[in-house]
């Protein structure tokens, strides 16, 4: 449900590259454990990054990509620490506020807008 969801929202939404980038950043930092998002909006955006990771993006790709699945079901210090700082360097390049315009636009566009139960991660 919560996939499909993502999935009609990226149809009506096409990302940039940039867009892309950030819904891998995101993914990062839910990954690295600094995510402030609530746990149904961390759900939402992971579904985000499965539906348009395939895509291209502007400054991350294939490493990231490795990393965040590599990282997936893992509760290793270690990898969340260099997740960290891969995520940190994504976020200057991507830059603080394309970031943050990327955040009010799902917000806005109603990606976030959906009731997730907050057990549901498939």
């Amino acid at each position: 449900m919560i996939a499909a969801h993502v999935e009609r929202w990226v149809a009506a939404n096409p990302l940039a590259p940039i867009e892309v980038d950030c819904a891998t950043a995101v993914m990062l930092k839910i990954l690295d454990g600094k995510c402030k998002m609530a746990a149904d909006e961390k759900i939402v955006m992971a579904h985000l990054y499965d539906a348009v990771r395939h895509l291209p993006g502007g400054s991350l790709g294939e490493d990231s990509h490795a990393l965040i699945g590599r990282a997936r079901g893992q509760d290793d210090e270690a990898l969340k620490n260099f997740i960290y700082e891969q995520r940190v360097l994504a976020e200057t390049v991507i830059g603080r506020l394309v970031m943050k315009a990327f955040k009010a636009m799902i917000r806005q566009r109603g990606l976030l807008a959906i009731d997730v139960p907050v057990e549901d991660d498939a």
